[in-house]
């Protein structure tokens, strides 16, 4: 799996939209509610919380490499953009 700033960038804008929560539920959601109606012990959600956080940043990476190669970005491109910024 590719690393760079890019992946950073588009992880960070996936998890910070993803802090609301959205009726109807998601099948997803629906699924987690039904699975997880006992209480987990700390350990045990902070292990859940951190299995679904990367594996939402598998996907988020995948996707993002996907687009950048699709448009033909470049690290170049990137320190340009994050410099107009400042």
């Amino acid at each position: 799996m590719r690393f760079c700033k890019k992946n950073l960038i588009f992880v960070w804008y996936k998890i910070n939209n993803m802090q609301s929560l959205q009726f109807p539920l998601s099948n997803v959601q629906m699924e987690l509610l039904k699975l997880y109606s006992t209480n987990l012990s700390e350990e045990d959600l902070q292990e859940l919380k951190s299995l679904l956080s990367n594996f939402y940043a598998k996907k988020s990476i995948e996707e993002a490499n996907q687009i950048w190669d699709k448009k033909g970005f470049s690290d170049d491109l990137m320190d340009e953009w994050l410099k107009e910024d400042s």
